[in-house]
Order: C-alpha cells, then sequence, then structure tokens
C-alpha cells in the first residue's frame, strides 16, 4: 500500500521570492464568511509554497503575477532544525510538483471563444 501526505491549493498569489535554487510563492486561500447582518467578511489564509523544478520555476517566473489564482499541488514534509538556543523548532515545507495559472488559462480560453 502507497501512503502519502498531499496538499492542494487554489488562491490568488502574493509574492514570488527566489531562495537558492528554489522559488517561493505565497498564495492566498479566501475564507470568508458572512457576518451577523449578511455582509461578506474576508478572512485570507496565506501559505507558502516551493517550487524545485528548474523548468517549473522558469516557467513560473515568467507567467506568474501577484492577484493571479494559480492551483498548486504537491507533498507537505515536516522539517526540523535546531535553533540558536540549541532548541528543537518544527516547520512544514509544502514541495508544488504542480503548478498552474489558473488566471492565465482562462485568458486563453476566453481569447479562443472570441475568435
Amino acid at each position: 500500500m502507497r501512503t502519502f501526505a498531499e496538499f492542494q491549493i487554489m488562491g490568488r498569489v502574493g509574492k514570488t521570492k527566489e531562495v537558492g535554487s528554489t522559488l517561493r510563492v505565497s498564495i492566498a486561500a479566501e475564507y470568508g464568511r458572512k457576518d451577523n447582518r449578511g455582509e461578506f467578511q474576508s478572512n485570507p489564509f496565506w501559505n507558502e509554497v516551493t517550487i524545485f523544478n528548474e523548468n517549473v520555476i522558469k516557467w513560473a517566473k515568467e507567467n506568474v503575477k501577484p492577484g493571479d489564482i494559480v492551483h498548486a499541488r504537491g507533498t507537505i514534509r515536516q522539517t526540523q532544525w535546531e535553533n540558536t538556543d540549541g532548541g528543537t523548532e518544527y516547520g512544514i515545507t509544502m514541495a508544488a510538483d504542480d503548478f498552474d495559472n489558473i488566471t492565465q488559462s482562462v485568458k486563453r480560453s476566453m481569447e479562443r471563444n472570441q475568435d
């Protein structure tokens, strides 16, 4: 039996930054709700996804900008390290195996339909 730990996020890009040979993309997933008056209250939750594949990094740098809606899917890895006080710190790396710009896909589809 195969076991795995996986994530999937669809949201808006905040910013991208190069860290070593990787690209980190912050993505806001919206968990809004209506308040007591029935008005929508925004509640974004930011996630940082790391891209390791050189070809995907190149594509993302050329085709993704802040505000675009993207879909990212990949593996979750718990990491640990020793801090300056000698204690153990824990974190999570979300390594994107699949990364697509939904905004760009929708624009291409709309352009084809206008022709």
